[in-house]
């Protein structure tokens, strides 16, 4: 997601890296675990002159009871919605033979996703709220930050692969059985899963070589790349603009890829003379669109949004709607806007009536 960022910020980062301060004494830092502030020593790192640390601590939303007890509540109730309800599309897809369509295959893969999507920020933020120890390990932290990259650049690349089945389906209508075939499905999402663990293991290999030492508060309610790096006293501009070169391949490129299939799907669209054709032909892309538009456009503004005092509660907003939002509407939308798939609902629903029937005249 570094990619969004622009030049110019790239570029003040590996300045600011290259002056970085590296304390000469053991630091003790604040740390605050249920409302309660202690004070942490910090490891001295064998054979180096300057200290690290071995904890951040994520500020989230403040420290308000009544608001933890909210929030908690809150993502709670989300988190069971989002993975009950993607894990409900994956079992209509897998169930229902009329939803064997390479649509149908690259949204069965975007619901496993933001199940995983979803369990790699929520279970660590729903702990925080409810115990008050808003701590995490360096190591902890790394290991957020690459496997939410790893699943960001997949939900990239898997929305490229969708847009571009739609753009087939509806630009080149007669040859979309043989150029979108089985095996062609199978290699974008293998391709696109696939592409997310390379990156992940590029920034993986450099950020768990970084020194973590001074500041450990990151203003944050999950480990994202930018507030990591900035508490690094390595130098990182290296990191950095690893990051930003792999970021501009796996996140620009495919929303690059989307934007343009829309733009066809759109033209194509209103080729077609009004009434039930242009209708149809735009109600098998709206869902997506629909999905395509409110995840890059929450990253575009988390990310584009200037870093100063008065924006970042704004910021964080945003935050949360792509990181939490988003994998919980998906299943709503493609459920609500399309007809194969609330017939699937029916069916399975119908299955499980009858087989209920069954059981009970048994007994």
């Amino acid at each position: 997601m570094v990619a969004f960022k622009s030049l110019s910020n790239l570029i003040q980062s590996m300045k600011k890296s290259s002056k970085r301060y590296h304390p000469q004494k053991s630091l003790l830092l604040t740390r605050r675990v249920k409302g309660k502030t202690q004070l942490h020593l910090m490891e001295e790192v064998g054979g180096d002159n300057h200290t690290s640390i071995t904890e951040f601590l994520l500020l989230g939303f403040g420290t308000i009871p009544q608001l933890q007890i909210f929030l908690f509540l809150l993502f709670l109730v989300i988190y069971m919605l989002t993975v009950t309800g993607n894990i409900l599309i994956i079992v209509l897809v897998v169930a229902d033979p009329q939803l064997h369509t390479p649509m149908y295959f690259f949204l069965g893969n975007l619901s496993y996703l933001e199940t995983c999507y979803t369990s790699t920020v929520l279970p660590r933020m729903l702990a925080s709220l409810l115990t008050g120890d808003r701590t995490i390990s360096v190591r902890g932290c790394v290991t957020q930050l690459n496997f939410f990259g790893c699943l960001a650049t997949t939900e990239c690349c898997l929305l490229a692969a969708m847009s571009y089945d739609r753009y087939l389906a509806i630009c080149k209508p007669l040859l979309y059985a043989m150029l979108m075939n089985g095996r062609v499905c199978l290699l974008l999402a293998t391709g696109s899963w696939l592409g997310g663990l390379l990156v992940s293991t590029l920034l993986i290999s450099f950020t768990s070589q970084l020194t973590f030492c001074g500041h450990n508060e990151i203003d944050h309610f999950f480990c994202d790349f930018t507030p990591v790096i900035q508490l690094s006293c390595s130098d990182t501009r290296l990191v950095i603009l690893i990051g930003f070169i792999t970021s501009f391949f796996s996140a620009l490129s495919p929303f690059l890829l989307t934007l343009a299939s829309y733009i066809c799907i759109i033209d194509a669209i209103l080729r077609i003379p009004p009434g039930r054709g242009r209708q149809k032909a735009f109600a098998t892309c709206s869902s997506h669109l629909i999905v395509v538009t409110i995840f890059y456009g929450t990253i575009l503004i988390v990310y584009l949004l200037p870093k100063n005092n008065m924006l970042r509660y704004l910021n964080k907003a945003f935050s949360v709607f792509y990181t939490i939002f988003t994998p919980l509407i998906n299943p709503l939308i493609y459920s609500l806007r399309n007809r194969e798939v609330k017939e699937g609902l029916r069916k399975v629903v119908s299955k499980f009536r009858i087989l209920g029937i069954q059981t009970t005249k048994l007994i």
